[in-house]
């Protein structure tokens, strides 16, 4: 269960593939390590027969009782102290080794910053050694860039590439260069992109990415005929983690439009509605005048657009304050919803994403076709 997990995140960020296998039975398991995610990529790669133990440091992933937890969880870590004791903590592993664990070492210590892999301790090639196993060099490529130190997640492929074993008497200085060895045979390829979708994400992520989405959806609660939805399905998809700020800033302007909507019918202005028809207009006006404010309710699930509401509101006197707490919720539940889901696609598709333009010219093609069913269903 522990490598689906850690196999199923990291296929959804970029995917992760294993060249090489562990020998059959226990192994001391010796590795470079640039990022927290080298330890999913380990998990994600190597077989579950072996049930790999990763070493991790006493005072920081055991300082407190829930990065215990986590780390005992979904890490399988065991605590190897850094000032005293560690060699005890490392040979303790030793009766599980000899049982067809693979116990998996950072043999560096910490995490590398510039991608070299540094000098290595001689904890592991003692363990190796006591428990009469051999030592296998692992090099792990890609999760310097999908979670840099000190920085955030974002999108790379993971390659995990398993050497030949070497003899339990090995030194420090053997294990360093197998591991530099199949460090620099491995390709460190980026996920292909699309100019397209690089472009969007550049605005969807920026300022001027917010003040469209409150700027469509308004327009679109006034007369503009494309839901601010469409907007989502293009920016969230292109940039997940602007999904949640690009979702308020058209609830914002949907929720804005909307007031306006109804003060400017109010006063018996009517604008423009293209690709809205009389029986929404008289469907709308049966549901205000059974429910008032709570018939906005409706709007989500059948089709009428938004605006049809806030004018047909505004000319049966509904009260500006009912109308924003039944239309918040209303448009709330469905723009959060729909952004969420956006969000969620553009991180399954993220391996895809040179396919970017396709996407885009899919979804007009399917939003184009929906909204022509719902026009002729209400026709």
């Amino acid at each position: 269960m522990r490598r689906a997990l850690w196999w199923l995140v990291l296929t959804v960020t970029g995917g992760v593939r294993r060249h090489g296998q562990l020998p059959p039975r226990g192994c001391v398991v010796v590795a470079n390590h640039s990022s927290h995610a080298d330890t999913a990529a380990l998990l994600a790669a190597l077989d579950a027969r072996h049930r790999p133990a990763i070493g991790a440091a006493a005072d920081y992933w055991f300082a407190s009782p829930w990065r215990r937890r986590v780390c005992r969880v979904l890490a399988a870590g065991f605590p190897v102290r850094r000032t005293g004791g560690g060699m005890d903590d490392l040979l303790s592993m030793a009766d599980g080794l000899r049982a067809g664990r693979a116990v998996v070492l950072f043999p560096e210590g910490t995490r590398g910053a510039d991608g070299a892999v540094g000098a290595f301790h001689r904890g592991a090639l003692v363990l190796a050694e006591h428990a009469g196993v051999p030592v296998v060099p692992v090099a792990i490529v890609g999760t310097d860039r999908l979670l840099p130190k000190h920085g955030r997640l974002r999108s790379s492929p993971v390659r995990v590439r398993i050497g030949e074993p070497l003899p339990p008497s090995a030194t420090p200085e053997d294990a360093r260069a197998a591991v530099a060895a199949l460090h620099a045979r491995t390709p460190a390829k980026p996920l292909r992109d699309s100019p397209v979708r690089r472009r969007v994400a550049t605005v969807a992520a920026s300022r001027l990415g917010l003040l469209l989405a409150f700027a469509w959806a308004c327009a679109e609660a006034l007369s503009w005929p494309l839901m601010p939805e469409l907007l989502l399905g293009v920016a969230c998809v292109a940039v997940p983690r602007a999904a949640l700020r690009l979702s308020f800033a058209a609830l914002a302007g949907s929720l804005a439009g909307g007031l306006l909507a109804l003060q400017l019918a109010n006063t018996e202005l009517q604008l423009p509605a293209p690709l809205t028809t009389d029986r929404m207009r008289a469907e709308v006006r049966q549901e205000l005048a059974a429910e008032s404010a709570s018939a906005v309710r409706h709007q989500p699930w059948n089709g009428i657009p938004f605006k049809v509401y806030a004018a047909e509101a505004g000319r049966a006197d509904v009260p500006a304050a009912d109308w924003f707490v039944e239309s918040a919720q209303a448009r709330g539940g469905r723009t959060l919803t729909v952004g969420a889901a956006f969000a969620v696609l553009g991180l399954l598709l993220c391996r895809f994403r040179r396919h970017y333009g396709a996407y885009v010219a899919l979804l007009g093609a399917g939003f184009a076709a929906g909204l022509s069913l719902v026009v002729a269903g209400w026709s």
